[in-house]
Parts: structure tokens; C-alpha cells; sequence
């Protein structure tokens, strides 16, 4: 048969999220990869941990961590992302070609959805260069789906695109209609408009969750706040917010 890997969307952190689809996943694998972070972001692995021990049904799987190389931080922001993406390809298929053998079936577990903001698609194509495997992806819940549920609106305005972007291309572009931001570590929120409406939240589906919605100024100041607070101590934050302009 041949190695396989799957690549299975676990939700936003709610282990309730997990689909069936990706049940059946967990329990047909031996082998977990997971991508060790350093021990600010231990508790990422830990809830991954979490996820298998409540699902699958038989011992006998595995994790194997992996260190994470260092990204670049410097002025190219494409090229920094280009040369951490290889680096990882690197350890990847060093760890699939000797952890999993020659018919094993491995997994990656993607927080929320391995097609929205997720480089494990992308890796894992660099990989199948080096070392020859089959792959499923097994679709999850997304923050952006968990945000709206928990605030409880829709993601769309009646018959309107909505745009999902990041908080460097937030600031580049500006607002031009509703957005869902992702990767925004400077709150670029900010440089809306006052009126501009903002539904936020961190955490989303986990004891730690935080949500606030409002508009940029009436809510913006504690959500920088809360942001900064929450990070420094936990150490890391996954947060996301859908921006409306006003009426």
C-alpha cells in the first residue's frame, strides 16, 4: 500500500468540533507529527494530545514532535515565509521517511482548517519530492465559522463578498467592505474608522476563550488591551475578528 498521510482539520479548539470524518482519520493512524514550538506554545501540542486521547479507540499511536526552525524576520516578508516553508520541508521528510514505515499511516493535525491560512499543504507538497506517500485532507471547523457561531451573526451582509485577509494587507489596503482578519499581531483594526463595526475573539472554543464586538472605538482600546494581556501570559494568542464598515 505504501505510506499514507492524512491531514486532518481538528476545529478551532473545541474538541466538540472534531468531525466524524476526522474520527474515523484519527483512529485509522499510528503516527502523529506535530511541530514542537518551543514551551510557550506546549500547550498546542497538549491540546492536540487532548483531541486523540478523547477519539481514538485502541492504544497504540504515537506522537513524534518536531523542532520548528527558526523563521526570518527580515525585510521580505514572502522570502522569510519561502525559506521557513524548505526548512520544514526538511525535517518533515526526514521524520516520515524514518518514524513511518514503508506502509504506516501518519498524520498532521491542522488547528481549525488545512486550507485557510495553514502551510501544511504546502509543505507537505515539498516533501512528496523527497519521500514518496499518498494524502487525504480532512476539512475542520474554522475560526472564522467558530467567531460568527459564538457571537451569533452571519458572516455576510445580503448578498455581499466578504474578504479574508491579514492584518499586514488590512493596513496596506485599508477597508473596503467586510473582512474577516487573521495573523494580525498589531491590531491594525486600529486605523478603521471610529464607526467601523468589529466582532473579535481569541481563543475561540477553549476555557481561555475571549470574545468583544462593538465598533473600533468604542471597543478597540480594550481589545489592544486584552490581546496584550492575554499574550503575555500564555505566551502565544490565535485570535480573529470580522470588520463592517458603517451603515
Amino acid at each position: 500500500m505504501g505510506r499514507h498521510i492524512h491531514v486532518i482539520g481538528i476545529g478551532a479548539g473545541d474538541p466538540d468540533y472534531v468531525t466524524v470524518q476526522a474520527i474515523e482519520a484519527l483512529n485509522d493512524t499510528q503516527v502523529f507529527f506535530a511541530m514542537d514550538k518551543g514551551e510557550a506554545k506546549s500547550d498546542l501540542v497538549a491540546l492536540r494530545r487532548e483531541v486523540c486521547a478523547r477519539f481514538i479507540r485502541e492504544p497504540g499511536y504515537r506522537f513524534v514532535e518536531l523542532p520548528d526552525p527558526k523563521r526570518s524576520t527580515g525585510p521580505d516578508y514572502r522570502e522569510g515565509v519561502s525559506d521557513w516553508h524548505a526548512a520544514r520541508a526538511r525535517v518533515w521528510a526526514s521524520a516520515i521517511a524514518t518514524e513511518l514505515g514503508a506502509d504506516g499511516v501518519g498524520a498532521f493535525l491542522a488547528w481549525g482548517d488545512p486550507s485557510l491560512y495553514d502551510s501544511t499543504l504546502r509543505i507537505l507538497d515539498a516533501v512528496a519530492a523527497e519521500v514518496e506517500f499518498t494524502l487525504d485532507v480532512i476539512p475542520g471547523i474554522t475560526a472564522v465559522q467558530a467567531l460568527t457561531a459564538r457571537h451569533r451573526i452571519p458572516l455576510n451582509e445580503v448578498g455581499e463578498p466578504v474578504l479574508i485577509t491579514t492584518g499586514r494587507r488590512l493596513r496596506e489596503h485599508g477597508l473596503a467592505g467586510s473582512a474577516v482578519v487573521m495573523l494580525d499581531g498589531d491590531c491594525s483594526f486600529q486605523a478603521c474608522p471610529p464607526d467601523t463595526k468589529i466582532w473579535w475573539g481569541a481563543y475561540l472554543g477553549t476555557t481561555d476563550e475571549l470574545l468583544v464586538a462593538g465598533t473600533v472605538g468604542e471597543v478597540g482600546p480594550r481589545i489592544a488591551a486584552l490581546r496584550a494581556d492575554a499574550r503575555a501570559r500564555h505566551g502565544w494568542i490565535m485570535d480573529t475578528y470580522l470588520l463592517r464598515p458603517a451603515d
